[in-house]
């Protein structure tokens, strides 16, 4: 929204618009509290390389790790075979094939026990045992 003008006063800069001489540049920091505290530039160390040099490291542990994992398999894997065979016969190997030898027979029975140890089942038990059994 428009106003009133009025007269200001404007302070112009107090600093040099132009370069400064080396000599000029001297002088200044010589005067200055902070001069000789900036002149010595600093090379610190960034997040950057900090947290690549933490990934490199784990990268480097997980590698050894995974090399002592694949030794230890080749270890084991070579012992087995030592150990399963012992001269000039071949031994019976720890692990055996178990089969399952169950017929319809079977599992006809096994689901009829399951059913009659069940409460329905106690109850056509008694049914038909009472039935057969029942006074005269």
């Amino acid at each position: 929204m428009p106003g009133i003008v009025e007269q200001t006063l404007i302070r112009p800069s107090a600093s040099q618009m132009g370069p400064i001489t080396a000599e000029k540049r001297a002088a200044v920091l010589a005067a200055s509290d902070f001069g000789t505290r900036y002149d010595a530039p600093l090379d610190r160390q960034s997040a950057y390389e900090i947290l690549a040099k933490r990934a490199d490291a784990a990268a480097g542990a997980a590698e050894k790790a995974e090399a002592e994992a694949e030794e230890a398999v080749a270890m084991m894997r070579e012992f087995n075979t030592a150990r399963r065979y012992s001269g000039s016969r071949v031994g019976r190997s720890i692990s055996r094939h178990v089969t399952n030898t169950t017929n319809v027979a079977d599992a006809m029975s096994k689901a009829l026990i399951k059913a009659l140890h069940e409460t329905t089942g106690r109850r056509i038990v008694r049914g038909v045992f009472g039935g057969l059994f029942k006074e005269r």
